[in-house]
């Protein structure tokens, strides 16, 4: 007989990210983070439970006026049968207002922004969210500037603290 506690066991809940995109803050001056829905199939919820994605390299893209996450990297499911297997790097169409696509739209058009993907979790209705930001890319220089005041940062909470 089949130990049932172990099942579930490493499955994600609210709230923990699945993935995280660390690199985000490093390459762009981040502005209005967006909570944004995903369109996904079953196996790709249950790979996603496991914890099995990644967004370091993803992108948001625009196609026929919607918004698609594009080359977010979430493992197939390996106890799906074959016939309701996904693909691992499809794009995938996210779930946001008119309003805020528009907006979004004209900012890169005009401005010159992109839409970075910075966190995927579980929300309080265990429904996978994309927390998206518009984001301006970083040059040499202003990425030396932003790690130099964090060091200085963490050499005055030492101070501080001794």
């Amino acid at each position: 007989m089949a130990d049932k506690s172990n099942k579930r066991k490493n499955f994600l809940t609210a709230g923990q990210p699945i993935a995280v995109n660390k690199r985000a803050r490093h390459d762009y001056f981040l502005e209005t983070p967006v909570e944004a829905g995903l369109q996904l199939t079953g196996s790709e919820v249950k790979s996603l439970r496991e914890g099995q994605a990644s967004i370091g390299e993803a992108y948001v893209g625009e196609k026929h006026g919607e918004l698609y996450l594009l080359n977010a990297n979430i493992q197939e499911y390996p106890q799906a049968p074959a016939h309701l297997q996904h693909q691992p790097k499809r794009p995938r169409k996210l779930l946001l207002h008119k309003k805020e696509v528009d907006r979004f739209m004209g900012a890169i058009k005009r401005e010159g922004y992109t839409l970075i993907p910075t966190r995927l979790y579980f929300n309080s209705k265990n429904m996978a969210k994309l927390e998206i930001a518009l984001g301006k890319g970083k040059k040499l220089h202003d990425k030396r500037a932003t790690e130099k005041t964090r060091d200085w940062g963490r050499a005055k909470q030492r101070l501080m603290k001794n």
